[in-house]
């Protein structure tokens, strides 16, 4: 399966959600499909989406959060499993693209290319559900349970080693400013305390 394609097919799930993406082609492409306030595009600083989501579900236990995450970036902050564990947020949705390369920077091969299993390594570290899904179907199903089961979930998207820049895009970046991503998004977070 292609990221974009699990992408498409998550799009309409993500609309009521604090969504928190990694920096690079997961980005561009989350972006590509239209983008929101509730959209926030973590750019240079790798491995630490996860983190980010985290905090925003601790501090906001009643509004959903989706981390749309990928293995290398993962593989960069692996105690960052033990840290969701511990804290076991039941709002937090911890999605993760594994292309089994670095492609935003060169793909280089990644351990997942050799062997290491992220949703094995989430359960050992004591994520509640862990899931794996290989085709757009299996990953809409795992998703739709994830978000109605109130359980830190991360679910590992097997996907193709492949990137298109979207129409307009030149290389991983968007055309959004990070500056003016950052003011929207926290605009959005302030929108839902005054909801």
């Amino acid at each position: 399966m292609r990221r974009l394609d699990a992408l498409r097919a998550a799009y309409d799930r993500l609309d009521g959600a604090v969504v928190v993406t990694i920096m690079g082609a997961v980005a561009a492409e989350l972006h590509s499909l239209g983008h929101r306030p509730n959209f926030f595009y973590l750019q240079h600083a790798m491995g630490l989406a996860s983190s980010l989501g985290l905090g925003i579900a601790l501090a906001r236990p009643e509004q959903q959060v989706i981390v749309l995450d990928g293995d290398g970036s993962l593989l960069m902050n692996l105690g960052s499993l033990t840290t969701l564990a511990r804290y076991r947020p039941p709002n937090l949705v911890h999605i993760v693209f594994d292309n089994e390369s670095l492609l935003s920077v060169g793909g280089f091969p990644t351990a997942t290319s050799t062997g290491s299993d992220l949703a094995g390594l989430a359960d050992a570290a004591g994520v509640p559900r862990t899931a794996v899904a290989r085709d757009p179907e299996g990953f809409t199903a795992a998703l739709e349970e994830a978000l109605a089961i109130d359980e830190l979930t991360t679910l590992v998207a097997k996907v193709e080693a492949h990137y298109e820049a979207p129409s307009g895009v030149a290389g991983f970046v968007t055309d959004l400013s990070l500056l003016e991503n950052r003011f929207q998004f926290q605009r959005h977070l302030a929108s839902l305390e005054e909801a």
